[in-house]
């Protein structure tokens, strides 16, 4: 497997390879000064050329960062989950996906392109999650919920059933939402509030 990234994020992707008894082959990244991480090499700047057949998961948590890099990558994208986690057999899982420590996923669940399911995230029953989601540790989608392209989740977030999050969302930290949420909107609070409109 190769990794885009050497952060923080990448130290978790690390740790979901190795425990499913796979390798590391090759780790990028953009930001000069990284040079190595847990001992590996960093090698610098992607290049398409380099182990052109093996898999390649963007380790970076910034769903616009991840999004941009998608659409720079020659090499197939792979997708890796924790042996931790519970995910049913009907769940359906797209390209460059990582699921992440201890996570549930439950039946006919949809998730999208380069998503992030993070440490300890229950995601229920016929949830769809598009394309570039982050839901960050702690989130709970309760069943038939609807999140949008490059929304991010905060940690700890509660959805309740039935619901749509819009696109380019941001649930802060610890929010519980209890009512739809439109495109491009920051929300907060215990019901969720809408606080501000990035669009």
């Amino acid at each position: 497997m190769i990794i885009y990234g050497s952060g923080g994020h990448a130290k978790v992707i690390i740790s979901c390879i190795v425990a499913n008894r796979d390798k590391v082959d090759l780790i990028f990244d953009d930001i000069p000064g990284r040079k190595e991480i847990y001992g590996m090499t960093v090698s610098g700047f992607y290049n398409s050329d380099i182990l052109p057949d093996q898999k390649l998961i963007i380790a970076i948590g910034d769903n616009s960062v991840r999004r941009k890099i998608s659409n720079q990558v020659k090499h197939p994208f792979g997708i890796t989950i924790h042996p931790s986690c519970i995910i049913d057999k009907t769940v359906k899982l797209g390209e460059g996906t990582v699921v992440l420590h201890n996570a549930v996923i439950q039946a006919d669940a949809i998730i999208g392109r380069h998503v992030i399911i993070n440490t300890s995230v229950s995601v229920d029953h016929d949830c769809v999650i598009s394309d570039f989601v982050h839901l960050a540790p702690g989130v709970i989608l309760s069943g038939n919920v609807y999140v949008g392209e490059n929304t991010l989740v905060g940690v700890g977030s509660i959805i309740a059933p039935g619901l749509t999050i819009g696109k380019n969302c941001f649930i802060a930290a610890g929010s519980v939402v209890t009512k739809d949420i439109p495109d491009g909107t920051m929300v907060r609070g215990n019901p969720a509030k809408i606080i501000s409109y990035h669009l």
